[in-house]
């Protein structure tokens, strides 16, 4: 069996100290593997939000260990001084909004992001142009984002976080702004680029319409794993 991409190790988040501390997260233990689209579900505020952004390395732990990629980048502290760099290398973001630039286009709006990377700018426009016939919207890549549709828009944004080529695609609550048609197309993307690019992917979301395209779930609350398939 491959190695997982994303592995946790009694991974703990407090915010806050003594009687006001509360404990987002409790000693959680979690593998996704290639290929895998993996639900993250439970109430508001349980902990599925921070423990994206733990994943993501945006907040760090407490205590516990985190594994990306087959590189330990925390254990007790970060071990990577470059944290921007390692989200560059390996890790893409999908949110419940586009968060499209509005004065870019859609080619321009998934070129700056290689740009950030260091990519040229004829390689980047080459590459943005790819992933967006990739997703199937080559054809609005001169279109400002207040002129794409809503699936649209967010099949931009998928390009957008895969411009780099990441392993680990975290997406919070990436259907929630669209209808039930729309919400399953980017799904089915999501699988397909799992498959395809042997990539882990993990979904934040209360959309029980999508729960049947997922190849397993994490139900967490009060900052526990209370059942995971």
């Amino acid at each position: 069996m491959a190695a997982p991409l994303v592995e946790l190790r009694g991974i703990a988040k407090t915010y806050g100290r003594g009687e006001t501390a509360v404990h987002a997260l409790k000693d959680t233990d979690l593998q996704v593997y290639p290929g895998q689209v993996v639900g993250l579900l439970g109430p508001s505020g349980s902990g599925k939000t921070t423990l994206l952004n733990l994943i993501g390395c945006i907040v760090e732990p407490t205590r516990g260990r985190l594994n990306l990629d087959g590189e330990t980048v925390y254990d007790g502290r970060w071990l990577r001084s470059d944290l921007r760099r390692l989200r560059l290398e390996k890790i893409g973001f999908i949110f419940q909004f586009h968060n499209l630039l509005p004065f870019l286009t859609a080619e321009e709006n998934v070129a700056v992001a290689l740009d950030l990377a260091g990519v040229p700018g004829a390689e980047a426009r080459r590459r943005a142009r790819a992933l967006l016939d990739y997703l199937e919207v080559g054809h609005r890549g001169a279109t400002l984002p207040s002129r794409l549709s809503g699936g649209e828009a967010q099949r931009v944004a998928i390009a957008r976080a895969l411009a780099n080529r990441p392993r680990i695609i975290l997406a919070d609550e990436p259907t929630a702004a669209l209808d039930s048609g729309r919400a399953g197309m980017v799904m089915d993307l999501l699988r397909r680029l799992a498959i395809e690019q042997q990539a882990a992917i993990l979904v934040v979301t209360h959309d029980e319409t999508i729960f049947g395209r997922f190849d397993g779930t994490v139900t967490l609350r009060d900052g526990r794993v209370v059942s995971s398939g």
